[in-house]
């Protein structure tokens, strides 16, 4: 190799070399950009203590929850208090959102990313509003179309996609900007049943049931001790229980639920009243009717309760044990308060419940019976030969000429 040779060798490294290090510089750059825009928020300053009300629409429907005296609650619902969870889950996670990539979008498609308003849309987005104690929007969102991964043909579930971030479109100062984010809000919706707290009333250790209907008491079952079996009162004769029968009704809402609060002025009709009293001395009076729905009922409820506000001391009991049996009563007596508290704030409301809940209630008298037997043994003195099917000449028959 000559001179000329090495010198040409010489620089082509050096521009080899160069090139390589812009690269890298340039790479560099590209990560620390990304970074610096994944690490901002959609919103710098989103107001999360001063939010009081969220309101929710897309295309017709719309979901308005409101903060009273300090409770969230569903307007549509006649002001139901709110899953308070999911409210604050979804202010949460506006208020921590971080755009993956910003979009580049004219008006033109926007409806390609469900981000247009407008109610004649093929797939309008959905506006989320963030007011106010005074219905003052503070801030906005719309929420688009989701975006999918593939999971792959070697997902269990086999081919197609799953939805791990979502288009948005927050309002600016100068023009409105679309970011894709990592949250996909799957659960944020516009039905009112949806935002419902769920928390019902629950009736443990029945003591009696009694169901009247048409003026009248259908029938009452009791029981003398926790756990015991179940007696009908007014036995009439022939009439014998069936304690698998009766065990619907014996432990009815143990663990009741509804799908949905019809108000505080719904008419009921056909109506089933049902009283149950229990060991811890609560009365539930409820009131049952009939919807339009073969599948669903109403119900209300009126909660009353008389257990002892104060310990009876035993004659033996020793001084060191009082204050073991007084703060064990004191936190069992804190536990019946608290029930009786939760229970009694529904009772301005008729819900809507699954005929199930209430089914083991709508049982008639005889519905609660064992299936009676027929014990009656055929008559020996019976001529076999009246007997239908059996041959002339069959064991035993005697000749009748």
């Amino acid at each position: 190799m000559n001179r000329k040779q090495f010198q040409i060798l010489v620089v082509l490294g050096l521009i080899v070399g160069g090139c390589g290090l812009w690269v890298l510089r340039s790479q560099k750059n590209s990560y620390k950009t990304t970074d610096a825009t994944v690490a901002q928020k959609v919103f710098t300053n989103f107001p999360l203590n001063d939010v009081a009300g969220v309101h929710i629409k897309q295309s017709s429907t719309e979901i308005n929850l409101q903060k009273v005296e300090e409770v969230w609650r569903v307007k549509e619902r006649s002001g139901y208090p709110a899953n308070f969870t999911e409210v604050s889950d979804l202010l949460r996670n506006v208020w921590e959102l971080k755009p993956m990539r910003e979009e580049k979008v004219g008006e033109s498609q926007l409806e390609r990313l469900e981000l247009n308003l407008s109610e004649k849309a093929t797939n309008s987005g959905m506006l989320v509003e963030f007011q106010d104690k005074d219905g003052k929007t503070l801030q906005s969102l719309t929420l688009g179309k989701k975006y999918t991964r593939s999971s792959g043909d070697s997902s269990p579930m086999g081919g197609g996609g799953f939805p791990v971030g979502r288009y948005v479109r927050v309002p600016d100062a100068k023009l409105a900007k679309v970011y894709l984010v990592g949250e996909t809000f799957e659960s944020l919706d516009t039905k009112p049943d949806r935002w419902l707290n769920k928390d019902f009333f629950k009736i443990e250790k029945i003591k009696s049931v009694s169901v009247t209907t048409n003026n009248a008491i259908a029938w009452h079952l009791s029981r003398e001790k926790e756990g015991g079996e179940l007696k009908l009162a007014d036995v009439k004769e022939g009439e014998v229980l069936d304690q698998s029968k009766a065990g619907g009704p014996g432990n009815s809402f143990s663990f009741p639920s509804f799908n949905d609060v019809l108000g505080t002025d719904a008419a009921m009709t056909n109506l089933t009243l049902a009283k149950i009293e229990t060991f811890e001395n609560f009365t539930y009076n409820l009131r049952i009717g009939k919807t339009s729905s073969d599948d669903t009922y109403q119900l209300s409820i009126v909660v009353e309760a008389n257990y002892p506000k104060e310990r009876i001391k035993g004659t033996d009991e020793k001084p060191e044990d009082k204050e073991k049996l007084d703060k064990e009563f004191q936190e069992g007596l804190a536990k019946l308060d608290g029930k009786l508290k939760t229970e009694k704030a529904l009772e301005k409301w008729v819900f809507e419940v699954s005929k199930y809940v209430v089914e083991p209630l709508l049982k008639q008298r005889k519905d609660l019976f064992a299936d009676m037997k027929d014990d009656k043994k055929p008559n020996s003195a019976v001529n076999p030969l009246s007997i239908p099917g059996l041959p002339p000449d069959f064991p035993g028959i005697s000749d009748t000429k």
